[in-house]
């Protein structure tokens, strides 16, 4: 886990450093087919330069390090940094793999990790910075590590009901798992970003300016029936109950196929889905 790392994270390292981010390098090429649309419309709204020297806030495997990497090119700099040292491995090997010396990567814990002071041209996170406790403390830090004018591109869920790739799966094997307690909707966790008003004050508090929140609709697959059940039984909340209680993992696999047959395509299992897109830079 990371040297510093701040208490109220102490359970998400352990479990990014356990199950879960074991199940996130098993299932690397998956998830980089299904989130591969969400990433490059954040990709396209940051606008990496060559010579830029960017963050990639939680950055897990590094498959959106190694594209900013090769828009910044030999003369900038892509930092993944992540929670994740499994994760980390991969994205290392998969730079070095590539010949992206420009791609560096750090196990750190953003909230409290030091970072160089006003080192950086511009901050990216696809889905990563949702899980912190204190998000406020964590823009902040990000924000002190911008130059002036810096800018920084986020991609972050909307809500579980406008994501069935997210719920779907837990819906269609609820009632064969023990009973679950209730989301608390502002706690760590993939939605902790979906309410527009709590971004903007999150990065009001972090003392970002010009922040605009726009939502992006489209679809992701996983590719075919096979692969997506395979995903879809081993991440988010279904993965975790099914960690816990394996007897049922046969059965919950059968109710999500028979979830999931409605939306399968020729080209793969199609599902909706609905981000935000968050800008804001550096006074």
């Amino acid at each position: 886990m990371p040297d510093v790392i701040a208490p109220q994270n102490a359970a998400q390292a352990a479990n990014w450093n356990g199950p879960q981010g074991q199940v996130w390098v098993d299932m690397q090429d998956a998830l980089d087919r299904e989130l591969a649309p969400l990433g490059a419309a954040g990709l396209q709204a940051l606008d990496a330069r060559p010579g830029e020297r960017i963050l990639d806030i939680g950055c897990g495997c590094g498959t959106t390090t190694l594209e900013l990497a090769r828009a910044v090119g030999p003369s900038g700099e892509a930092l993944g940094l992540d929670i994740s040292r499994p994760m980390l491995e991969v994205a290392r090997r998969r730079a070095a793999e590539a010949g992206l010396s420009q791609a560096r990567f750090v196990e750190a814990d953003i909230q409290v990790h030091p970072l160089d002071p006003a080192g950086h041209d511009a901050a990216f996170s696809r889905f990563g910075v949702m899980l912190v406790a204190d998000p406020v403390a964590a823009f902040a830090n990000i924000a002190g590590a911008l130059r002036p004018g810096g800018r920084i591109t986020l991609v972050v869920w909307r809500g579980p009901e406008l994501n069935p790739a997210m719920s779907l799966p837990l819906a269609a094997a609820k009632h064969l798992l023990p009973p679950m307690p209730p989301a608390d909707p502002l706690a760590p966790g993939p939605f902790a970003f979906a309410d527009r008003e709590r971004i903007l004050n999150i990065l009001d508090g972090a003392k970002l300016e010009d922040a605009r929140v726009r939502p992006f609709d489209g679809t992701t697959s996983a590719g075919d029936l096979d692969a997506s059940v395979a995903l879809y039984t081993r991440i988010g909340p279904l993965g975790r109950a099914l960690r816990e209680n394996p007897h049922l993992a046969d059965a919950a696999a059968t109710a999500v196929r028979d979830a999931l047959v409605p939306f399968d395509t020729t080209d793969g299992v199609q599902l909706d889905a609905a981000a935000w897109i968050v800008q804001a830079r550096k006074a």
